[in-house]
């Protein structure tokens, strides 16, 4: 016991006992004050919450590059008739195709991705035709051939085959469709990432 609290004991010790009541309430005065004074002070542990996106993470998607959301196969069967004066020459081919809509992640705008209120919100670029060569050559059969036929009028019949399947498979309900998986899948990469709350838009092609 150290020697300074000795001596308080021997002080105290030789009080009257309205001294030390005196000196127990100062104690419990003293006491009481700073308790009072600390009162709204105290330690806590916040969380962040917060959360940002990279630019590197940024780049990284963008190198994606295409993305296929929708892929529909079709079959044209295109005729041309060529009447002549003495008899008439008749080509029916039929060509296989797969049209591939999707979107190109690097049509990306500067700001396609923001962070607000702890959202992730994504805007992608419109769905487009991925590849243009959608018709397999390999598999196109001539179904019926008469007569003799030139390279023009071949490839005239390959244009005819080519806008037909565009016009059959780029329509509002598939492109709606592919809309509609671009949001869910490209969601389910940034959930991926860690980011909880997300939303993802797909601009509408002009």
């Amino acid at each position: 016991m150290g020697k300074g609290l000795l001596r308080l004991i021997r002080f105290v010790g030789k009080l009257p006992w309205q001294g030390i009541v005196g000196l127990c309430l100062i104690a419990i005065g003293a006491i009481g004050a700073l308790i009072w004074l600390n009162m709204d002070n105290h330690i806590g542990i916040e969380r962040n919450e917060r959360i940002d996106i990279t630019p590197t993470q940024i780049q990284s998607i963008r190198r994606i590059g295409q993305w296929e959301f929708l892929a529909i196969k079709d079959e044209e069967l295109v005729d041309t008739i060529d009447r002549g004066f003495f008899s008439d020459k008749e080509l029916v081919r039929i060509y296989y195709g797969t049209v591939r809509l999707g979107i190109d992640l690097q049509q990306t705008e500067d700001d396609w991705i923001e962070v607000k209120d702890s959202v992730v919100t994504a805007t992608l670029p419109p769905i487009r035709l991925l590849d243009r060569n959608i018709i397999d050559e390999a598999q196109t059969r001539s179904f019926f051939e008469s007569g003799s036929w030139t390279s023009a009028d071949r490839e005239a019949l390959y244009q005819r085959a080519y806008q037909k399947m565009i016009d059959r498979c780029m329509t509002e309900e598939n492109i709606a469709t592919a809309e509609e998986n671009a949001r869910e899948q490209f969601a389910q990469l940034l959930h991926s990432m860690g980011f909880k709350k997300v939303k993802v838009k797909v601009e509408r092609g002009k």
